[in-house]
Formats: structure tokens, sequence, C-alpha cells
């Protein structure tokens, strides 16, 4: 009963915890930033920022648009020069964000 017990609940971890992902993921808590890409050409400048935002219910239901697009629209750029991704998930409720640098 035991180890039934241990094993049902590392199934369980696991699955709430999404491994596949080159962020790092906290069971409890998460609040992390990672870039996405940069401009080739060096020039890191930007004017405007754009932020698009999906939501999540603990891993069961998702909603929202966090695409590059719905980013670029929300703060008017024509031209990325910088893309970063964040997460923020508190016990299963968390949301994903992109957010776009450029002019």
């Amino acid at each position: 009963m035991r180890f039934a017990s241990i094993v049902l609940i590392s199934a369980i971890c696991f699955t709430v915890v999404g491994c596949a992902s080159y962020l790092p993921h906290g069971m409890l808590y998460t609040e992390v930033t990672a870039p996405i890409s940069v401009a080739t050409n060096g020039d890191l400048s930007y004017t405007k920022v754009g932020e698009a935002t999906a939501t999540t219910v603990l891993g069961l239901v998702a909603s929202g648009d966090s695409s590059l697009e719905a980013a670029m629209r929300n703060g008017k750029i024509t031209k990325v020069k910088h893309v970063e991704y964040r997460v923020k998930n508190i016990l299963g409720f968390g949301e994903c964000t992109t957010v776009v640098y450029g002019d």
C-alpha cells in the first residue's frame, strides 16, 4: 500500500510539473524569464514593448493568445528586436507571457 501511494504521488508530480521544457519549473511556484530570440544585427535598442498572455488552471484548462503576432499587435511593433518568454505558476494556476521589444 505504501509503495503504491509513493508511485501515485510521483506520477502526479511529474504530470503537474511538465518536465519537457527548457525552462526550470517548480512544483509549487515558478517565476522565470528566458530569451527566445535576439536581432541578428546586434542592435538591441527599442522604443516599444508588447505583451501577450495565456493562462492555465492546474494544467487542465488553458486559454489565451500568447503568440508573437499578438504581442507585436498589442505593442504596435513592426520591427522586432528582442523576444522574451515569461512563465509564472503558483500551485497550478499560471500564465505564460510573450514579451516583444522593438520599433
